[in-house]
């Protein structure tokens, strides 16, 4: 805990006040270019990957970057999707999935974990059956998991599209999804394309 609160002593002294007309401004309200839905990983810092100042994003992470369809009534995150279109109107969406990722390593591995992890991932039962009946396809242990992490972002974006204010929001042309991977170790990003099924690097 000593690290975090010097670090919050550092943010008092030194960076709020070089920061203070911009914080001045968002103690009055946010307008955040994009809600951006991510995994929980520690390692994935949305600001930071982004370079972006505070009041950019309106961030969602949980693990998996997991997005369920209305009817399954994750409340929490249904709130957030519908705060974030019809209270701030992002005119973006992103889900970034990441390498390395635990979530779809537990989904793999279906053991080792406990029993609240396992209904979570139920969300992405779908993404277990594509991997597995590709299985004979991946060299490595690594290429299974960065499909994973691929197919997880493409159904999180179509459970996105289930949403009823995301449907409305972007047929009448003010929303934009947009499926992302991060990569932990290089730093580099891909991009889903949907008219190719296939991620690109992100330019």
């Amino acid at each position: 805990m000593k690290r975090i609160t010097d670090g919050i002593h550092k943010f008092q002294e030194h960076v709020q006040p070089q920061m203070a007309t911009l914080f001045h401004t968002l103690a009055k309200g946010q307008d955040p270019i994009a809600l951006f839905i991510t995994c929980s990983d520690s390692r994935v810092d949305p600001g930071l990957i982004t370079q972006t100042p505070p009041g950019t994003l309106f961030v969602m992470q949980n693990p998996g970057n997991f997005v369920p369809p209305p009817d399954s009534r994750c409340e929490s995150i249904d709130a957030t999707v519908e705060y974030a279109i019809f209270a701030l109107g992002v005119p973006n969406v992103i889900v970034c999935g990441h390498s390395d990722c635990g979530a779809m390593k537990a989904l793999m591995d279906e053991s080792g974990h406990g029993p609240d992890l396992s209904y979570w991932l139920r969300h992405a039962k779908h993404v277990r059956t594509t991997v597995h009946q590709r299985r004979n396809e991946f060299q490595s242990p690594k290429e299974m998991l960065d499909f994973a992490v691929e197919q997880n972002v493409i159904l999180q974006l179509d459970n996105l599209r289930t949403h009823t204010c995301v449907a409305q929001a972007i047929d009448k042309g003010k929303l934009t999804l947009h499926g992302w991977i991060y990569d932990i170790e290089t730093g580099e990003f891909k991009c889903y394309v949907p008219k190719t099924g296939s991620f690109v690097p992100l330019t």
